[in-house]
This record gives structure tokens, sequence and C-alpha cells, in this order.
């Protein structure tokens, strides 16, 4: 199946058709690719179908044009929400953000401008993620009376540590991508001609790697697997090991390597 079955005319999430084992999915919902409910549905729909798919591919998630990767939660239309709609709002986001915690194979954020909040959020749900030199990262929920989502937070945590967390979240100051490098958000900042090529060229170079051996290793990675009893950690291993025994892929890795 290739992404492109799944384009529509209103799509604010595009896929390109599978290349290499990669598609490419491109928020674009201007001017600043805000995540807009139907931008936050679209993508989850999107994910979701690719990881069930026979032949699930991997990922770069970037936005439309230069200036903003995301832009963070919709205030034109939070506006007009009431205390109900916010809370689905935090539902459906929180479903987003499980869509790309789960996603069984390569995931790649190439981070092209502004990444705000929600954005930082999803760039921290990757296995790998670049910056162009340009791009600057702010969480301002706490300047603006909104709040992250419970699960984004303790991303921010897991992977930057509590100092940097309580620096980016309850100062809501903006940083550059060189520090977003040096805590941790981004693995490389580049140039910004070169931000496209040096992502799909990692997640091709993932790509080509045993998929039931990297969706293993991306459930076993999980922040909550540490807290799993022993006995839950073993049944997954066992259950893991004996899918990856019969994969196809990585029977002929094993064999490469020893021959």
């Amino acid at each position: 199946m290739t992404a492109g079955s799944h384009k529509t005319a209103l799509s604010a999430v595009h896929a390109s058709d599978e290349t290499d084992g990669v598609v490419v999915l491109t928020l674009n919902h201007p001017p600043a690719n805000a995540l807009s409910n139907s931008l936050v549905s679209d993508l989850t729909a999107k994910l979701e179908t690719l990881a069930n798919g026979p032949h699930a591919p991997a990922l770069v998630l970037t936005g439309a044009g230069e200036r903003f990767f995301c832009a963070g939660g919709d205030m034109k239309e939070a506006v007009d929400f009431d205390a109900d709609s916010m809370a689905e709002r935090m539902k459906s986001f929180h479903a987003l953000l499980c869509a790309l915690e789960n996603y069984p194979r390569p995931l790649v954020c190439a981070v092209n401008g502004w990444c705000v909040g929600g954005g930082i959020e999803m760039t921290l749900f990757a296995d790998a993620a670049y910056a162009s030199s340009t791009a600057r990262f702010v969480f301002p929920e706490i300047k603006h009376g909104m709040l992250p989502a419970v699960k984004g937070i303790a991303q921010v945590r897991e992977i930057l540590g509590d100092r940097a967390a309580r620096r980016l979240l309850l100062g809501g100051e903006p940083i550059d991508a060189f520090a977003a490098k040096t805590m941790g958000i981004v693995d490389q900042v580049v140039k910004q001609d070169d931000l496209h090529a040096t992502a799909l060229a990692d997640a091709r170079k993932a790509a080509a790697k045993p998929p039931a051996v990297f969706a293993a290793l991306k459930r076993a990675l999980h922040s909550g697997t540490a807290s799993w009893p022993v006995e839950e950690q073993l049944r997954v291993t066992v259950a893991d090991a004996r899918t990856v025994f019969i994969d196809p892929a990585a029977r002929d890795a094993r064999e490469g390597f020893n021959g």
C-alpha cells in the first residue's frame, strides 16, 4: 500500500508515495501548521493506517514551508472552546502521541522552523530528529493559560531530564536549534537546504533494518516497560524472541552475519 492512497483534497497532512521504504508526512495547515482538530485527527488516522498495513514504511514527519514545523495548538480554535471541548481536544492529542510512540517502524522528524508546544512533544516521540539551523523551540503554554499533555510532559522529562524540562515548561522562553541539540530534543542540526535529504537518508537506512527486530526494540524502549513486573518483562521478551526468530528479514540478517 502506498501513502498516496490516503491523500484527500482537504487533508491537513500530506502523505507522499512510498519510495525506498519511506513515506513523508507533511503537516500542511497554513500559515503555521498549527495543531487544529482536523490535523490531529488526520495525522493520527494516517499513522494508525500505515502502522496496521501489511508493510509499514519508515516515516519522515516535517512541516510545509521553512518558517514552521508546527506552531503547537491552534489558538484560533481554542478561543471558542469551553472546558469540555478542551478536554476532548486533549484526549485527541493524547491519542496522537500514543500513535507516534507505538508506530512500529522508524520515525524521523525534520524540524524546519519554529517548533512550538505540541510540536516539541511530537518530536520527542520520534526515533531520530533533525533541525534546520534556523529552527526555534518553545513551550509557550504557561504564558497563554494552556497546558501541554501530561504524556508529552512526561516524555520531556524522560528524555531531557528534570532541570531542562523545568526550564522549558515553566520558563516558556524559546531556545535555538543548537541549544535544542544540547538538551537532546534533536540529534543533529543541519543547513535548511540539507534538512530533507538528511532526514530521508536516515529513514532509508533505518527502513532496511529487520522490521520485527525494530518493532520489538521500540516496544522495549518505551519508558513504561521499566516498571513492569519481571514476569511481564519475561513474557514480552519470549514473545518477541519467537516473532523475531521466524521473521524472514531477521533470518537473512542473521545468516549474513554468520556468513
